[in-house]
Formats: C-alpha cells, sequence, structure tokens
C-alpha cells in the first residue's frame, strides 16, 4: 500500500466527538480549497459509521461553499429512517460553524432480484498501455512547475486515456476515459471500496464541462467548481482492481455545465453511475472567482 493511500484511509476513518458527530482531517497537498472527493468520501463513511448490514445504493450532494485546507470538517448525521430493507442518512459537513456539504445517502440490504445491463464498456487501451499520472504532468507541463496538487503522489492511481484540460488539452468535443484503481489492497470492507471510488469519481469529471471550450475559451479564462454530485452504486466491486471511468458532458449552458460518467469493473460490468454539475463561469479577474 502506497504512503498516499494509508493517508486517505486514516483520513475515512474520522474522530467520533458524539453520537452522530464525527471530525475529520484533510489532505495535505496544497491547493486554495479542498478537494470535493475528500469531503464526499468522509460524508459516506461518517453515514455508514451509523448503519449495520446495510450498503449504499446511492447517494446525492451539494457543494455549498469552498471548504478551507486549515481547518478539521465536523460531519453531523441525522438518522432520517432506519427500516427493514433501506435506510437513509443525511450527513452536513461544517467548517467554522458553516454548513460547506450536504449530503443525503441511502442503504440497502442485500436482495436478488431481475437483472440486466443495456451498455457497453467504452473500446479504450488497457491501462498499463497508459501514462501514469507522473509521466501525464511531466509531458504536459513541459518542464514547468506544477501547483503541489497536481505533482503530489496521490492515493488512486489513476490512466488517463484522453489529455483533461488542466493537463493542458486542447479543447475539443466528446467524450474521454480514464482507468483507476486505489494504490494498493483496500481489504474486503465494502464500505471503504465505495468511498474510495467516490473519492476518485470527482477527480476528472467536472473537467468535462470545459473540454469543448478549454480553459481559456472564446469567453475567457474560466472558472470552474463542483455544485453537486450523485452517485448510484449498482452492486458490490473492488476499487483496487482497475475500473474504467467513462465520462461525457451533454450539456452547458446558464454558466452551469452537466457531466455524467459510468463505472466499470475490467470485464465490462457496469457497477456505478455518476452525474455532476458544475459551476461554468467565463472570468478573468481574480476577484470574481467566487460562487
Amino acid at each position: 500500500m502506497s504512503q498516499t493511500l494509508s493517508d486517505l484511509i486514516g483520513l475515512l476513518e474520522l474522530e467520533k466527538i458524539d453520537q452522530n458527530i464525527f471530525r475529520g482531517e484533510n489532505e495535505t497537498a496544497s491547493r486554495t480549497r479542498l478537494f470535493g472527493g475528500q469531503v464526499a468520501a468522509q460524508s459516506l463513511a461518517a453515514a455508514g459509521r451509523t448503519i449495520e448490514d446495510l450498503y449504499a445504493h446511492s447517494l446525492h450532494a451539494y457543494f455549498l461553499r469552498p471548504g478551507d485546507t486549515e481547518v478539521p470538517v465536523l460531519y453531523t448525521v441525522d438518522r432520517i429512517r432506519d427500516g427493514r430493507s433501506f435506510a437513509t442518512r443525511r450527513v452536513v459537513a461544517i467548517q467554522n460553524g458553516k454548513a460547506i456539504f450536504n449530503m443525503a445517502v441511502s442503504f440497502h440490504k442485500e436482495e436478488t432480484g431481475y437483472e440486466h445491463q443495456q451498455i457497453e464498456m467504452p473500446d479504450v487501451p488497457d491501462p498499463e498501455s497508459l501514462p501514469t499520472w507522473a509521466e501525464r504532468v511531466e509531458v504536459a507541463l513541459k518542464g514547468a512547475d506544477p501547483p503541489v496538487w497536481l505533482r503530489s503522489g496521490r492515493p488512486v492511481d489513476v490512466r488517463h486515456v484522453n489529455l483533461p484540460s488542466y493537463m493542458g488539452s486542447e479543447p475539443r468535443t466528446g467524450p474521454s476515459s480514464m482507468w483507476f484503481r486505489a494504490d494498493g489492497d483496500l481489504g474486503d470492507d465494502l464500505l471503504l471500496h465505495q468511498c474510495v471510488l467516490t473519492y476518485a469519481s470527482d477527480i476528472s469529471l467536472v473537467d468535462n464541462t470545459v473540454l469543448p471550450h478549454g480553459r481559456n475559451g472564446a469567453l475567457g479564462p474560466v472558472m470552474i467548481a463542483s455544485l453537486d454530485h450523485a452517485i448510484w452504486f449498482h452492486q458490490p466491486f473492488r476499487a483496487d482492481e482497475w475500473l474504467l471511468y467513462a465520462q461525457e458532458s451533454p450539456r452547458a449552458t446558464g454558466a452551469r455545465g452537466f457531466a455524467r460518467g459510468t463505472i466499470f469493473s475490467r470485464d465490462g460490468t457496469l457497477i456505478a453511475s455518476v452525474a455532476q454539475e458544475g459551476l461554468l463561469r467565463p472570468t478573468g479577474k481574480p476577484e470574481d472567482r467566487s460562487l
């Protein structure tokens, strides 16, 4: 297990402050704001700490304020409903007395029933044939000094099939894909695998909304921020084995961009679906870069 993955698992363990109240520390990589995938994964972990014998099948979340990387996050869990087959939790992430994020999570007892899959995994190169994250960064930045978060080690091994805009992609249309897996063995706790997938699901999805325009589009430099995030877990899976994340952005309008993703195991089984909307605001002034 890499040190960065060990660190992420530590962040997901959370500190119990009181009944239904947990505290989470933050990643150390320097960013101007908290990585949304971290807050979403910790929120799911907090909700899961209040559940027994059920596993998350869906979550729906909203990013309310930018998170401060220097301040621990307090997670409060509302046990909305406990049924025989389903349970619902609401999680609010708080910093400095204000909500920065909220999430509704639904848990389901394992059942058998009808099954079908009417979508195929895209035909893309195998992950082993693709450049690593570090190799992509080195080539894309051509010797320039990248920000710490871009050059630092990652808990998830990411292999982009298509170059993302934050690594210098030229404007283009169409879908994009990336392979990912945890950088080490996660054991057999399904909730941990779901938390790691949740973390990884926010790495590049919103980037698809800016791909057709580029980071410096016809209307000027663009400010991007996630507004909401939803995941449906279709079946158990392992996040420490290669998963393909196929992504696209069907629509952008009103300074908002919509993106959706489908996550497949390597054998082509659809294991999760993701949707996200992000702020896509043209701006040329630093003071305008706020929600």
